[in-house]
């Protein structure tokens, strides 16, 4: 069985965990809080970084590698498209919210209100969360553009690319830092929402930190 080294509110270890469900694939998760860099997860992934996943004679860290290889290991419901101007815009929407999003928006969030917390470094610095906001506005605005062409991210059809965004996504409206106005994101969010493999992550919670009451309703 998969082994996968997770924290709740890694949005990338959300989105290696969303994938293991969809594909129905059994797995074990291994609660790790990455930023205390425990020995045995460098043993694991010598980086300190989440998700890894671990089989009898493997380990794979760095997201991008584990979502290329459970979809090739495991091609039952395909995560990526046929064409390969399809996966190329796949790939880009990816890296767009893997990096862009994570360093301009996610990290600081999570760094500042949650890091801090555990570490008990006192309160989070205002102006880096101000500055998180700011561009969180932006990449909203460019989300909303995206499902206003599409009834998908990238295409017709639901793909990694919207279980990445949208597990980037949860994790700051875990936090209270997602205002849903616009209509077709919230419509899109929703149906997101209502798939098994995601409520199971809506449901967890951490100490210390209460969900909004709309983060698991499907209606907001």
């Amino acid at each position: 069985m998969i082994k996968l080294y997770y924290f709740s509110l890694c949005p990338f270890a959300r989105i290696a965990r969303m994938i293991l469900e969809e594909k129905r694939i059994e797995y074990e998760l291994v609660s790790e809080k990455y930023w205390q860099r425990n020995i045995e997860l460098a043993k694991v992934n010598p980086a300190y970084e989440l998700p890894v996943i671990v089989g009898d004679n493997f380990a794979i860290a760095d997201i991008n590698a584990v979502i290329e290889y459970l979809d090739e290991q495991y091609p039952q419901m395909p995560m990526f498209y046929k064409t390969s101007l399809e996966k190329a815009e796949q790939r880009r929407i990816i890296g767009w919210y893997n990096r862009k999003f994570y360093y301009e928006v996610t990290r600081y969030i999570i760094n500042e209100r949650v890091i801090r917390f555990f570490e008990r470094r006192g309160y989070p610095d205002t102006k880096i969360i101000r500055s998180a906001k700011a561009n969180f506005e932006y990449h909203f605005d460019y989300l909303a553009y995206l499902l206003n062409k599409r009834p998908w991210l990238a295409g017709e059809k639901f793909s990694v690319c919207d279980i990445v965004a949208a597990c980037q996504l949860s994790v700051l409206d875990y936090l209270g830092e997602v205002a849903w106005s616009d209509e077709h994101v919230k419509n899109w969010y929703s149906i997101i929402k209502s798939k098994p493999s995601f409520r199971k992550i809506l449901s967890e919670t951490i100490v210390g930190f209460a969900p909004p009451e709309h983060y698991t309703q499907l209606d907001f």
